[in-house]
C-alpha cells in the first residue's frame, strides 16, 4: 500500500501530515520565541516537502498576546527575510473576530476590516491563500457571511474560502453559496466527537479538505507533558479542563496505552497520534502546532507512518475502554460563548 503524503486544496498540492505550523508566540507571552528560532522551524518544514508540494501554514489575526496581530507580523518578517519561501507555503489565516478580540463578528464591515488588517500585517510579499472565520458568527447567517467573503475573494484579497468550528449542516449550507476549500476542526485521539465524524464525512462528499487542528491534543498526546506543572506560567492550557491536575491524571491512561503501541512500532506517541488523524481520510490534513525545528521535523516524519488495520483496531479498543474526562476547552464556560460546532 502506498502512503499518501499530500492532499489537494483546489489546484494546490499540500503536505498532508505533520506540515501545519502554528507559531505559538502567544502561549507564553513572557518568553517570546526569537525570530530566528521560529524562522528555522518554518524553513525546516518547507525544505522537507517534496518538489511541488507546499507546506500548510496556519495563522490568525488574533494569534498574539492579548489577541494581537503579533503572529502575522512574525510571518511578515519571515517572508521579508526569505521571500523565496512565499510560493512554497500555503498560508491559511483565521479572522472574522472583532478587532483585538476573539469575539466573532460576521458583519460585512468587520469581515472587510479583518481581511484588510491581515493583508496589511502580512506586508505584501506573501498573499493569503485561505481566509476563514475562526468561528461561525452569530450576528449573520452563514449564507450572508460566505456571500461577503466571496465578494472579497473576487476583489483578489485571498484565493480560497474556508470555514472553522462548524457543524456538518453549516458546512453544507456555506458550500452551497460558494465552494469551501478547507474546513478546520479539532481532531485527535482525545477529540473525536460524533459531529467530528459527520464533518469529516460531509467534507469528503463535498470535496472539501479537512484541516485537523490540535491533532496532538495541545501537546498532551506526545507524552512529553507529565504534569500540569510542566506547563510554563502564562500558558493558556492552564485554563483548560483537561489540564487540571485530577482530570489530567485520569487522561494520562490514554497516553500510556498509545505509548505502548508506538514503542512496538518504533515511533513516538506523537507520530502515532498524527498518523491516526491522517487515517480518518485522505482529505484530512493534520496541522500540529510547532515552533521548533526538531519538533517540526519529528511531526513531518509521521508522514511515513502507516498504521495497519490491526493497529487501528488496537487504537479503537483503547479509545473505547479509556474515556476522556473534560471537554475540549473549559467546562465552566457556557458552550455558547465558545461557539463550538456553529
Amino acid at each position: 500500500m502506498t502512503i499518501v503524503n499530500t492532499a489537494k486544496i483546489g489546484d494546490v498540492t499540500v503536505g498532508r501530515i505533520g506540515h501545519g505550523l502554528m507559531m505559538m508566540t502567544w502561549r507564553d507571552p513572557t518568553h517570546p520565541l526569537p525570530d530566528e528560532d521560529a524562522f528555522e522551524a518554518i524553513k525546516a518544514g518547507v525544505d522537507a516537502m517534496p518538489e511541488g508540494v507546499k507546506m500548510f501554514l496556519n495563522s490568525g489575526e488574533f494569534y498574539g498576546p492579548d489577541a494581537s496581530t503579533a503572529n502575522l507580523e512574525l510571518l511578515s518578517r519571515f517572508y521579508a527575510k526569505y521571500p523565496e519561501y512565499a510560493e512554497k507555503t500555503f498560508l491559511s489565516v483565521k479572522g472574522g473576530t472583532k478587532a483585538h478580540s476573539i469575539i466573532p463578528d460576521g458583519s460585512p464591515d468587520n469581515l472587510r476590516r479583518s481581511v484588510d488588517t491581515i493583508n496589511e500585517k502580512l506586508g505584501g510579499i506573501k498573499k493569503m491563500d485561505l481566509f476563514e472565520c475562526a468561528r461561525v458568527p452569530g450576528n449573520a447567517s452563514i449564507e450572508e457571511v460566505i456571500k461577503t467573503l466571496a465578494g472579497l475573494k473576487d476583489e483578489g484579497k485571498f484565493t480560497h474560502i474556508g470555514m472553522s468550528e462548524c457543524s456538518a449542516s453549516t458546512l453544507r449550507r456555506g458550500h452551497s453559496v460558494h465552494p469551501i476549500a478547507v474546513v478546520e476542526i479539532e481532531v485527535s485521539l482525545w477529540s473525536y466527537e460524533e459531529e467530528t465524524k459527520k464533518v469529516i464525512a460531509t467534507a469528503k462528499e463535498l470535496g472539501v479538505a479537512v484541516a485537523a487542528y490540535s491533532p496532538l491534543g495541545r501537546g498532551f498526546l506526545t507524552g512529553t507533558i507529565k504534569s500540569p506543572k510542566d506547563l510554563p506560567a502564562g500558558d493558556m492550557r492552564h485554563r483548560f479542563t483537561r489540564f487540571q491536575e485530577d482530570v489530567f491524571n485520569h487522561n494520562m491512561a490514554l497516553v500510556e496505552e498509545v505509548k505502548s503501541i508506538a514503542e512496538k512500532k518504533g515511533i513516538t506517541p506523537g507520530q502515532l497520534a498524527l498518523a491516526w488523524v491522517a487515517s480518518r481520510g485522505d482529505h484530512v490534513i493534520p496541522i500540529p502546532g510547532s515552533s521548533h525545528k526538531k519538533r517540526n521535523l519529528e511531526n513531518i516524519a509521521a508522514g511515513d507512518v502507516e498504521l495497519t488495520p490491526a493497529e487501528l483496531e488496537e487504537v479503537d479498543a483503547i479509545l473505547a475502554k479509556t474515556p476522556i474526562k473534560g471537554g475540549r476547552y473549559n467546562d465552566a464556560l457556557d458552550p455558547k460563548i465558545l461557539h463550538l460546532w456553529g
